[in-house]
């Protein structure tokens, strides 16, 4: 309601003596005003909420009940409520008390003992709070107030600590050279193993808030075996199955290259160091003179060098996130159909995912937690 106050003045002769004036705060004011502002309150909270703003205003409870075409002892009973209750009586649903206030010297203390000693839930926030200076917040109050200091919920990035930083950048420099060189009979691929297990994976999701949401889980631990190369280029996969990944599945892997790449007189092969890569039972077929397999190396501890990585985090979004197969049969074939026709039909919708924008991991970068 709208209401002018100089008309209010003028009609009701109750603005300047009333003792009621302006005893709201500011957050009670603006909370009240909101409510005038919604549509989804009930009819009733917004009638309280008006009464109450104008009493704030200095009109006398009299005044308030002729606007309002109530009578005064009413106006006067919602005044009294509110002086009990405050806001929570006017019937403001989902309405909850301010959380206590720190002093800036409080935050100061608390942000330092936040940053030497990292808290894992919000529970141990409000409690840390509680216990140091005796105040309570409620839960949305205490992820208001760490936003506010300076924190964000994350989890920390796993960094190998063997990763060796010269390593890493030879290794770019090396691959930016090669790439730069590379002759149009020349190509390049990105190896690796992967695992899949008969397992559905539970993932974040928007489901209805009323619901208790669950993802059926299996009891098998039957996995797949998928030695696979990936050609950012093309987006092209070539991969083998096996009942384990071993020497023998990385040559039927560079065999099934070869034929896939008939055309190329060199394949580039980027894959990391795994004793099967460098098994001695491929280096007689390797220095074969009519062998077009050339291996290239990651340094030790350096995955994110190697985009296959990335191809396998889609495939789990795609197969295995929040997905339940009845039996380890449907789970082959849905793994199977990714990397047939999935990858060809959409490999060019991840091209910002699935990339070779390779930069150096560096512990001087981050704040280690030991």
């Amino acid at each position: 309601m709208s209401l002018c106050k100089n008309a209010l003045i003028d009609d009701l002769g109750a603005m300047t003596s009333s003792p009621t004036r302006e005893f709201l705060t500011a957050e009670e004011r603006a909370a009240l005003e909101a409510v005038l502002r919604k549509r989804k309150e009930a009819g009733l909270t917004v009638r309280r909420a008006n009464a109450l703003l104008l009493l704030d205003d200095g009109l006398a409870a009299e005044a308030v009940a002729r606007v309002l075409y109530l009578d005064d002892e009413t106006i006067r009973e919602w005044q009294r409520g509110f002086a009990a209750d405050g806001l929570a009586s006017i019937g403001l649903k989902g309405y909850k008390r301010r959380d206590g206030h720190l002093t800036r010297e409080q935050e100061a203390g608390l942000a330092e003992q936040l940053g030497t000693n990292p808290p894992k839930t919000t529970g141990a926030v409000r409690t840390l709070i509680q216990t140091l200076f005796g105040v309570e917040y409620s839960i949305s109050g205490a992820i208001a107030l760490m936003h506010r200091l300076g924190f964000s919920y994350r989890k920390p990035k796993p960094l190998p600590a063997g990763a060796n930083e010269a390593a890493q950048a030879a290794h770019i420099a090396e691959y930016e050279r090669l790439l730069n060189g590379l002759l149009p009979d020349e190509t390049v691929v990105f190896a690796d193993a992967v695992h899949p297990e008969h397992q559905s994976r539970p993932a974040h999701g928007w489901f209805p808030i009323n619901e208790k949401v669950a993802v059926k889980a299996t009891t098998g631990r039957k996995r797949l075996n998928i030695h696979g190369a990936f050609n950012l280029e093309t987006s092209a996969f070539t991969w083998v199955e096996g009942l384990r990944i071993s020497a023998e599945t990385t040559l039927q892997l560079f065999e099934k290259l070869q034929r896939a790449y008939l055309d190329k007189r060199l394949i580039h092969v980027f894959l990391d160091n795994a004793r099967y890569h460098h098994a001695k039972m491929l280096r007689p077929w390797l220095e074969r003179p009519e062998c077009r397999i050339k291996l290239h190396f990651l340094p030790a501890y350096a995955p994110h060098l190697n985009p296959i990585e990335r191809l396998w985090g889609v495939m789990h979004e795609h197969v295995t996130h929040n997905r339940y197969y009845p039996t380890f049969a449907a789970f082959v074939d849905a793994i199977t159909g990714f990397f047939e026709n999935t990858v060809p039909e959409k490999a060019h919708q991840w091209r910002d995912t699935i990339t070779d924008n390779f930069r150096v991991l560096s512990q001087k970068h981050y704040r280690l937690i030991e």
